[in-house]
């Protein structure tokens, strides 16, 4: 531990440049090679072999791209100012980026979609005195039902789209998420794989410190954090979470699904199961960073659900708004494990 205390300060980067040699070739004192830089440089040659053959065209690209390049850079700082192991820094950096970014992104999305709700329901109004004003322009300018179909169309998208314009809630504003939290993960992903394995250069001092600090930077039955999880508890802990996610938004929503939705839930069902044999082939770090961002995701969406906290962050009442959403998850959770009996049928009126 103390030696990598030492290598750390050499992370700047005139410290770097002068110790970079040195520490490639230092050997113990009875002059034989140390097990621990043999078997660095031994990564370092199977990761160059690894750029040749796999990681070429996009991949490479990604991989040494500048976003991701930054995004190393704040990984290492938060793990040195933190002076947390790095399993405990993967975590932090994780909640810190999704607080910033997604959290945010998120309430505002809703937002858009609880003023997009609202003024769906002055519509119908709308639409009843459109039909009036078309029947009479009918009458009056003699059109035919193909004409007056055409002008009724256009005055409803018309006012729709007035509406739209007064309240600032254009609907592609609703997919606003996926561009700050894909591109999130994707970088945070291709930035931890860099550091696990010494890329983009894994000559430099500090990758070689950072691999080395990883591989005492694990926790329980994972110390290694360049290694892949034999005992597979993330990765079934992290499909159960994509699972608890899925099954959360089902279990909330007020309408009966449509048939696009229920194709979407079964595909992201698939996804979270497809990323279970994934995640046990990968290093333990991403699949640490995977399981802490799934676990944000469904705290996030827990707390976005309260009536109270979605009026503290601005987001208007509607009229789908779940007034006592935990009690109504644990009654559905009840019901699919067979715990309470299923929700009675509406009577029908005769």
């Amino acid at each position: 531990m103390t030696t990598l205390l030492l290598l750390r300060a050499c992370r700047r980067p005139n410290i770097a440049a002068t110790y970079t040699n040195g520490y490639l070739r230092a050997s113990t004192p009875n002059g034989t090679p140390d097990r621990r830089l043999a078997s660095t440089e031994a990564a370092a040659a199977s990761v160059q072999l690894a750029n040749s053959g796999d990681l070429v065209g996009f991949w490479q690209t990604l991989s040494n791209s500048t976003p991701v390049a930054y995004m190393q850079d704040a990984l290492i700082q938060i793990h040195d100012y933190s002076n947390l192991p790095w399993w405990s820094s993967i975590v932090l950096s994780t909640f810190l980026f999704r607080g910033v970014i997604t959290l945010p992104l998120t309430i505002y999305q809703q937002k858009i979609t609880a003023r997009i709700e609202r003024i769906a329901l002055e519509m119908p109004a709308l639409v009843e005195e459109l039909k009036r004003e078309a029947a009479m322009a009918r009458q009056k300018f003699k059109w035919s039902d193909k004409e007056t179909s055409i002008v009724y169309r256009r005055s409803i998208k018309k006012q729709w789209q007035n509406l739209i314009v007064r309240d600032n809630c254009h609907p592609m504003k609703t997919i606003i998420v996926l561009w700050g939290q894909i591109p999130l993960w994707i970088f945070q992903s291709v930035a931890l794989r860099n550091l696990v394995y010494m890329l983009p250069d894994p000559t430099t001092l500090q990758a070689q410190i950072t691999a080395t600090e990883m591989t005492i930077g694990g926790f329980g039955w994972i110390p290694n954090l360049t290694v892949v999880d034999s005992s597979y508890i993330l990765p079934v802990t992290l499909g159960l979470l994509n699972l608890g996610i899925i099954e959360l938004q089902a279990m909330t929503r007020t309408r009966p699904p449509t048939r696009l939705q229920n194709i979407a839930n079964h595909v992201f069902r698939g996804l979270s199961v497809v990323m279970v044999p994934v995640a046990c082939t990968v290093p333990s770090a991403l699949c640490v960073y995977w399981v802490a961002s799934s676990t944000f995701g469904l705290a996030q969406n827990m707390l976005l659900l309260s009536p109270e906290v979605r009026r503290a962050v601005g987001i208007p009442k509607t009229q789908t708004e779940l007034s006592q959403p935990y009690d109504q998850i644990w009654l559905k959770i009840q019901q699919k494990v067979k715990l309470a009996p299923p929700p009675a049928d509406k009577p029908t009126t005769k």
